[in-house]
């Protein structure tokens, strides 16, 4: 008994079956041209901890997403562009801290990029901002009033992944999830064509479908600068406006869910009704991995998990199958036929062609419980197994033989598996039955080169060293932060002291000194964190030097509660220290909840080591080896981060920092 014969049994486990008939062809013509399946890298800095894996388990990481024919199988990578702001999960760093500063290797996305490329040269890359750094606003929170300096901001961006880089941006967004500027969209047209980057199209605006599409049925040079209308979570349907306007349709950013079973089964569904109910030709994962500490906002909302790089383990979640289903048997440039559709008993399926003969069909069959995405709401469904038979007509009448793929969700046995080659289908008289169960993902294609690639079982999970030290010695390195931290207010970059180096040569350095233009509600503090969530009792060690004089101030914290969007809101232990000769310890990042305070004889340009000790509701620190406080925590959260920061926008450095956990 094959494989098919075995599914045959589905229906024979029930009280009875549907059975219906569906039609491909194209003869009566093919629908939209397809542009692929991508993931998101930023957005908040969620691929903040791949760069800090070993070899060969990065390497693997990028193979999943990336490599054709082997796992993910991308077809786009959309990356953020750093505006040196909370995005998220995290800070990015910006090419262009300054007006007069460029800096075209700072953070991980180039890199990313590049790995992505190597992997696979025809993948689409584009490039939207989160935020800006502060000059572009020329002090106000708002990115369009200047729009010149914009677009040469964002312009001088893509210029640079050419050269720097040698990376083709096929496509540049507007300002993510916040209000467009016809004028600026217009603008950064015109600044592209005129540096010869006619090639880079502009999708608008990364929000809603309206009213972008209102503005582009009127307004007839925004509709020539704009090539894609990309909406975020449309719930796989859009409207009528934006199909009037001809332009392509893309989910420019969709899932956003855990990545679990329920999170494969959201991310099935989208990938075809996206195109069946809102004729859309693109659907982008936000977020590519998850690679951020798990407790910050959105944890395990990526395509796969890799969040332990001290380990070296990760996680192919079922997320990365569920693309291979699409990914491995099509390319941007093929066509959907205009057959496609729900079917009747509940599900959907898709057809693509080449256009030289191959076919490929995606059929899912997700139950409305175990597909929910995390937004929007999910409208009351039914999905029943059922006995269907497909007819190919046209151009598809001759094919005799069909791959076959199978995935499928077992939320009671928990026996689900996923992208499970099955015996080759042959087809009789142009046509094939299959009986399909609910829960379950099928492809058949004339394609043949599709596998399910794997490596060895990466190293077992382990919790975050209790013994941390970074001496931050490592010279030039191709992205910004030191392994581990995870910006959260603020920038803080690998630093060569030049100026009055003494031992401090190599540092850490926070290098933001003006409020940038936000996406999240920044702190006014800069913050970075590091280490494990659970995080109790601790001694916690760093170096500081003050360079604002009068009014600077560092700190180095432990049990911070807060990152992402509710970083403003962070609780925790902070041992500050200011230029005015003055400490504080309090138990929030806002300074509200004051602990203990009095002098400290601290002052600007002068390194000093802080420690700070917690032990139960106990704390105490030391200034350069001698006590200089002790209290009780009892309003404090009982865990969480460990923490380095400066107390506003201002330069500062980090040396010698250390953590030693119980």
């Amino acid at each position: 008994m094959n494989s098919l014969q075995n599914l045959a049994l589905v229906c024979a486990s029930v009280a009875w079956c549907f059975a219906e008939d569906y039609v491909l062809d194209d003869k009566p013509g093919l629908g939209r041209t397809f542009d692929g399946v991508g993931g998101l890298s930023g957005g908040g800095a969620t691929s903040r901890l791949l760069v800090n894996y070993d070899e060969p388990y990065r390497g693997r990481i990028l193979d999943y997403l990336f490599k054709p024919s082997f796992g993910a199988s991308l077809h786009i990578l959309k990356v953020e562009i750093g505006g040196d702001a909370q995005s998220t999960d995290g800070t990015e760093p910006s090419h262009m801290h300054y007006e007069n500063d460029e800096n075209y290797f700072r953070g991980y996305e180039w890199w990313l990029m590049k790995e992505a490329k190597r992997r696979n040269p025809n993948i689409t890359l584009i490039g939207l901002p989160w935020a800006f750094p502060g000059w572009v606003g020329r002090g106000k929170n708002w990115p369009y009033n200047f729009p010149d300096v914009t677009a040469s901001y964002v312009v001088s961006w893509v210029i640079g992944a050419k050269q720097h880089h040698d990376l083709d941006i096929n496509y540049i967004g507007i300002w993510n999830e916040r209000s467009f500027d016809s004028t600026y969209i217009k603008l950064l047209r015109y600044t592209l064509d005129k540096n010869g980057l006619e090639n880079v199209k502009i999708i608008a605006s990364d929000n809603l479908w309206e009213p972008i599409t209102l503005y582009v049925l009127r307004d007839g040079e925004l509709s020539d600068a704009v090539d894609v209308l990309g909406a975020h979570y449309p719930g796989t349907t859009t409207v009528m406006d934006a199909l009037q306007t001809e332009k392509k349709l893309w989910s420019s950013e969709d899932y956003s869910t855990f990545n679990n079973e329920v999170g494969g089964g959201c991310w099935a569904r989208i990938l075809n009704q996206n195109y069946v109910n809102g004729r859309m030709t693109a659907t982008i994962s936000w977020n590519l991995v998850a690679s951020y500490y798990e407790m910050l906002p959105f944890g395990r909302d990526g395509l796969m998990t890799a969040e332990e790089p001290w380990s070296g383990n990760y996680v192919v979640e079922s997320p990365i199958w569920i693309t291979a289903h699409t990914t491995q048997f099509t390319q941007p440039g093929w066509v959907y036929l205009q057959t496609v559709g729900h079917l009747m008993q509940g599900g959907s399926y898709v057809a693509l062609t080449d256009q030289k003969g191959n076919l490929t069909i995606v059929i899912e069959t997700m139950t409305h419980d175990h597909s929910e995405c995390i937004r929007p709401p999910l409208p009351p469904y039914k999905v029943v197994p059922q006995n269907v038979t497909f007819y190919l007509k046209g151009s598809f009448a001759k094919i005799s033989k069909m791959e076959v793929w199978r995935s499928k969700f077992d939320f009671t046995t928990k026996k689900s598996f996923f992208f499970q080659k099955q015996d080759p289908l042959k087809l009789f008289d142009g046509s094939f039955t299959l009986n399909l169960d609910v829960d379950e993902v099928y492809t058949l294609s004339t394609i043949t080169t599709a596998q399910k690639g794997s490596y060895p079982d990466p190293p077992p999970s382990a919790p975050f060293p209790k013994t941390y030290k970074d001496d931050f010695n490592v010279g030039n390195p191709y992205f910004s932060e030191a392994p581990d931290f995870a910006d959260q207010t603020g920038v803080f970059e690998y630093f060569i002291n030049l100026t009055d180096p003494g031992p401090h040569v190599f540092t850490l350095r926070q290098v933001v000194v003006e409020r940038p233009v936000t996406w999240e509600a920044d702190a006014d503090q800069t913050i970075s964190v590091l280490g494990d969530y659970s995080w109790q009792n601790l001694t916690v060690t760093s170096d500081v030097y003050i360079e604002t004089v009068k009014t600077g101030g560092v700190f180095i914290g432990a049990r911070v509660d807060q990152g992402g969007g509710s970083v403003r809101s962070a609780k925790g232990i902070f041992f500050w220290v200011f230029a005015d000769g003055t400490y504080k310890v309090t138990g929030d990042l806002q300074k509200t909840n004051v602990l203990a305070e009095g002098p400290s004889g601290t002052r600007a340009h002068v390194w000093h080591t802080l420690c700070l000790t917690i032990k139960g509701d106990y704390a105490s620190g030391t200034l350069n080896g001698s006590p200089l406080w002790n209290t009780t925590v009892t309003a404090v959260p009982n865990n969480g981060w460990v923490a380095i920061g400066t107390s506003s926008f201002e330069l500062a450095q980090f040396d010698n920092f250390s953590v030693e956990a119980q």
